[in-house]
């Protein structure tokens, strides 16, 4: 009988890790379609979109231009979109997603490529996620440079 107890709390065990790992691989999943949505309303000029991805608790540290707020990075989204001037295209590799609980961290790399004259600006950095109130995954501090 106690070997019986055993067997069944070790199979218990093993099945809490296999969904802890597919909850993982799930929220991963998620996260990187964020990332995807993110890219599209960037490139497409939806400034509106594109700033869903960040939680109202932002705070983010791009190197030359210092730590900001939401209000500020999305300012500064719909300020490139609308130049008439310039396009700018946001290509992602995303390196890796480490998800524990209601927390993630990218690690990954931006490529911009401003037009006309197709100027490339190659951005490594980190990105953390939080499973918000409603659900979605938000992040809620960057850091990034340019190479």
């Amino acid at each position: 009988m106690e070997r019986l107890a055993r067997l069944a709390s070790g199979l218990a065990g093993l099945v809490l890790l296999a969904s802890s790992a597919w909850a993982g691989q799930g929220a991963e999943a998620e996260i990187r379609a964020r990332l995807g949505q993110w890219t599209e309303a960037f490139n497409n000029g939806d400034a509106t979109t594109a700033c869903e991805l960040f939680s109202q608790s932002l705070i983010s540290d791009y190197r030359g231009q210092g730590e900001a707020g939401y209000a500020t990075r999305c300012a500064l989204i719909e300020k490139a979109l609308g130049d008439r001037e310039r396009r700018f295209h946001y290509s992602a590799d995303i390196k890796e997603v480490i998800v524990e609980g209601d927390l993630a961290v990218v690690r990954l790399t931006w490529t911009l490529t401003i037009s006309p004259g197709d100027i490339k600006s190659v951005e490594p950095g980190m990105d953390v996620f939080r499973r918000e109130d409603d659900g979605r995954w938000r992040i809620i501090r960057y850091i990034a440079y340019e190479e």
